[in-house]
């Protein structure tokens, strides 16, 4: 007889975008994200009895969402995602665990005529401010940060030499090259046991995604770069000083490799360089 080994559903692609009107200065702040709900617990006879009476509905989780939007502040998004989170494992008794995430999308305020517009912006890029809060009954709320979609390139100070070389290796050693890469960037939080515990911390976060963003920018340009491992091994190691109740950190930074033409034709240029966007460790 077969069993359920494991059971979890949701909404995706949920859109959320809130005004906020300082109506003493007339100054607006705009902030745009996407969420997504995911529900575990006791629901596994919906797929195996067809009972949907333990069915919170996507439709319901959707309008949730925005009701908590609108009665709650949605920045920063660790405390939006954990009070989202703690909302559907307190109001259904039978939901354990409720996981969101979010993908907030970047707005920047125009200078115009040399001052910072009141209210309008310009999405200056694709780089986006993830979190996944997880809220489980009887265990608390985990929390991880992320940065997402930053496009870092130098065009000199890194290397890549000294690695096992045979038969199947065509790879030249080089002492300088081009590197660049899309930054994927997280870190975990120490878990909050309650929503007060979040709440009271909630002015870390803004702090940690600055320092963490200003960390990356600063060791990739600085960094004489002898691997992309051991530059993404140098950022985290500055992280978990810089943040004491963050206990992991994790990177991806895909290499995009530049070739000279000169070098990958057989002829003889100027020094030119020709892209080839390939993700690749080192």
């Amino acid at each position: 007889m077969p069993e359920l080994a494991a059971a979890q559903y949701g909404k995706d692609n949920i859109r959320v975008y809130k005004v906020h009107r300082d109506k003493k200065t007339g100054v607006q702040t705009v902030v745009e994200m996407t969420v997504c709900v995911l529900l575990q617990g006791e629901i596994e006879t919906s797929y195996t009895e067809a009972d949907n009476s333990v069915v919170v509905a996507t439709d319901t989780m959707k309008n949730t969402v925005y009701i908590m939007a609108k009665e709650h502040p949605v920045t920063p998004p660790e405390l939006f995602s954990s009070i989202v989170a703690t909302h559907f494992i307190e109001t259904y008794k039978h939901i354990h665990s409720a996981q969101v995430r979010i993908v907030g999308h970047r707005w920047t305020r125009m200078t115009v005529d040399g001052q910072p517009h009141p209210h309008s912006f310009l999405r200056d890029g694709a780089e986006t401010r993830n979190v996944e809060a997880v809220a489980t009954e009887g265990k608390g709320i985990s929390i991880r940060s992320a940065i997402s979609g930053l496009l870092v390139l130098k065009s000199t100070g890194s290397a890549f030499h000294h690695f096992i070389r045979n038969e199947y290796t065509s790879l030249p050693e080089t002492y300088d090259r081009i590197l660049s890469t899309e930054v994927a960037c997280g870190w975990t939080w120490n878990t909050f046991s309650s929503i007060k515990d979040v709440e009271d911390a909630s002015t870390k976060f803004d702090e940690a995604w600055i320092t963490a963003r200003d960390i990356t920018l600063s060791t990739f340009a600085k960094d004489e770069s002898a691997s992309v491992q051991n530059t993404m091994y140098k950022m985290c190691d500055q992280i978990l000083g810089a943040v004491p109740t963050v206990n992991k950190v994790d990177y991806s930074l895909p290499n995009k490799h530049y070739f000279e033409i000169g070098k990958s034709c057989g002829c003889t240029f100027p020094k030119q360089w020709l892209t080839e966007h390939r993700p690749e460790l080192a």
